[in-house]
């Protein structure tokens, strides 16, 4: 029998693995960027969040409009395993605020992110406070689409950047379709589900009292950072702790 010992040994050893492997529940975060950006904005955080054993999926939206964006969304949740926390930063906080609504969605985190209420549109909440500096500073397609010169990009989107990582998000941002901001999301899942939300106080493209109104208001569990609108690029530690927070959480 003792010739047999070590294949008895091994073959115990994969039982137990795959038993652990189906007792550890599985969590996967699924990121979704906003205007002006795509899924390599959060490269600093990937792979945080993936040396914690998260699946992670960065979304790519085309930036048409709200009902595109948000089925594309629909899809990298449609394929995550497990559990999902669903992380938007700026526009995409009105993308993960409509597609939330998805039993698999766990939680919800805002990153300098909008989080308008059913009924309302991304244009409409910007409204309600002053603009911010950076939105005097995009400039409009013949198609209609938004985006921002390299010059307002560096000073108003990423200014505490280098600037080589400047150059870099001027040359991957995604114009969005400037119809998008007045799309009204039907339903708003912070209503109904667990939130985080991470304010820039030095935000130049979203109002930072707005950011803080909207945190108070969907009862998300707030922090602040001294950061730019892209804290995931310029504070990433900060951006995979309140989302390991969300994940945690579940």
């Amino acid at each position: 029998m003792k010739r047999f010992t070590p294949f008895l040994t091994a073959g115990l050893l994969a039982i137990s693995a795959a038993s652990f492997a189906q007792a550890t529940p599985v969590h996967s975060v699924v990121l979704v960027h906003g205007a002006f950006a795509d899924g390599s904005s959060w490269d600093r955080v990937i792979p945080q969040l993936e040396a914690k054993h998260y699946q992670v999926i960065s979304v790519q939206l085309p930036l048409t409009s709200l009902q595109d964006d948000v089925a594309a969304t629909q899809r990298a949740i449609d394929r995550a395993q497990g559990d999902v926390v669903l992380v938007g930063h700026s526009w995409g906080g009105t993308v993960i605020t409509q597609a939330g609504d998805n039993s698999k969605v766990k939680s919800l985190v805002y990153i300098a992110a909008f989080a308008p209420e059913a009924g309302q549109s991304t244009a409409a909440l910007a409204d309600s406070y002053p603009a911010p500096a950076g939105s005097a500073a995009l400039a409009k397609t013949a198609e209609g689409f938004l985006y921002l010169p390299p010059p307002a990009l560096a000073k108003n989107f990423a200014p505490d950047l280098p600037a080589a990582q400047q150059k870099l998000l001027a040359a991957t941002q995604g114009p969005i379709r400037a119809a998008a901001f007045g799309d009204k999301v039907t339903q708003a899942a912070w209503q109904h589900k667990p939130s985080w939300y991470l304010v820039s106080t030095q935000d130049r493209m979203i109002n930072p009292a707005l950011e803080q109104a909207m945190a108070k208001k969907i009862h998300a569990h707030t922090e602040t950072i001294p950061s730019s609108h892209v804290s995931m690029l310029s504070h990433p530690d900060s951006v995979a702790h309140i989302i390991t927070a969300a994940v945690q959480a579940q």
